[in-house]
């Protein structure tokens, strides 16, 4: 719909009600995905339109037991040099969060590189971030934050047998892993580099999965 003269401008008039005008010279935004995030802000608008569609009462606010927090801090994006077009980038952003299966995502991989070359470190990073949110929704995972020293995961329910797992690798290796309140365990060591810290949390899934 936005590919007639002048679309650019009615894109930006989206963009500024979607995130709101900020500041005129500056970088502060006064919209809401700022605040919670595009993903999160998608499955919000998602879950309102259906509301609506099903004639049922909004609730956006109510807490989403298929949402997953993940944050390993390392940048993940389409950078604008790789894809210029701000419509592209927006469009590939929603496929790949709608990605249901690892297939899904490899295909869009292989899109991308077909349509804009070899991918940069931060598309890279989206991927695997992707990846393993796929493998943290299997495993009933509700968040899961790292930096350079330590990854914090909180599941959204334990069942006994898992519980007996995670207390026996944090016997197993103290100094490595710790438990959380509420169920959570924490993973410690040095995580520098964005291949680290994607790689420990693949080995810890693989430890973790059934």
């Amino acid at each position: 719909s936005l590919e007639d003269l002048g679309a650019g401008f009615t894109l930006a008039t989206h963009d500024m009600e979607i995130r709101g005008s900020g500041e005129l010279l500056g970088e502060e935004q006064s919209g809401q995905i700022q605040s919670v995030g595009f993903s999160l802000y998608c499955e919000m608008l998602e879950r309102a339109v259906e509301a609506l569609k099903n004639g049922e009462e909004i609730d956006i606010l109510s807490e989403d037991v298929n949402h997953i927090d993940i944050e390993l801090n390392i940048p993940t994006l389409l950078p604008e040099d790789y894809i210029f077009d701000v419509y592209t980038r927006l469009t590939l952003y929603k496929r790949m969060n709608n990605a249901k299966t690892r297939a899904s995502l490899d295909e869009i991989k292989v899109e991308l590189i077909d349509r804009f070359g070899p991918l940069p470190d931060a598309a890279q990073n989206l991927l695997q971030v992707l990846g393993i949110k796929l493998k943290a929704r299997k495993m009933n995972v509700k968040s899961l934050i790292m930096n350079d020293e330590q990854a914090d995961l909180k599941f959204n329910a334990v069942t006994p047998e898992f519980f007996k797992m995670l207390i026996k690798l944090v016997q197993s290796q103290p100094d490595r892993y710790h438990p959380l309140p509420g169920d959570g365990l924490r993973l410690v060591g040095e995580f520098d580099l964005a291949e680290e810290r994607i790689d420990a949390i693949h080995q810890l899934f693989d430890i973790l999965s059934p």
